[in-house]
């Protein structure tokens, strides 16, 4: 978690104030950080999950587990502001085998398959890493 949370001070994140810094351990131990980049066209803003996934692999490092802090989440309040978003548990799920852990900032560890139920493949599980 120490490197999730130092990524999301790195965060660019000037309309939401919301800073979000992620940290993917990869099959041969490195870590890659990875924080959210916001954009006034909020369409073409990205979040600190898939940066950090999306940077490992373009290292051609394979993904194994994900660490996420929220470090402007209110310190009480539902676990839903500390939770990735759909797109990131996807783009996770198509990375990172179905059985890796997801530890969420002030949530607690999650398997992904657990974050993201019957997700969309288009090839069988067999098939998948």
């Amino acid at each position: 978690m120490p490197a999730a949370r130092r990524a999301a001070l790195k965060a660019h994140a000037p309309y939401s104030h919301f800073r979000v810094g992620a940290a993917v351990r990869c099959s041969n131990g490195e870590i890659v950080e990875g924080c959210n980049v916001e954009n006034a066209s909020y369409g073409l803003s990205i979040c600190a999950e898939r940066v950090a996934l999306f940077s490992a692999v373009a290292r051609g490092l394979q993904p194994k587990e994900l660490a996420v802090s929220c470090l402007d989440a209110p310190s009480v309040g539902p676990d839903g502001l500390r939770m990735p978003c759909g797109a990131c548990r996807q783009v996770m799920l198509e990375l990172m085998p179905g059985e890796a852990t997801v530890h969420i900032d002030g949530v607690g560890s999650r398997r992904l398959a657990e974050l993201l139920p019957d997700a969309f493949s288009l090839v069988a599980d067999d098939d998948r890493q």
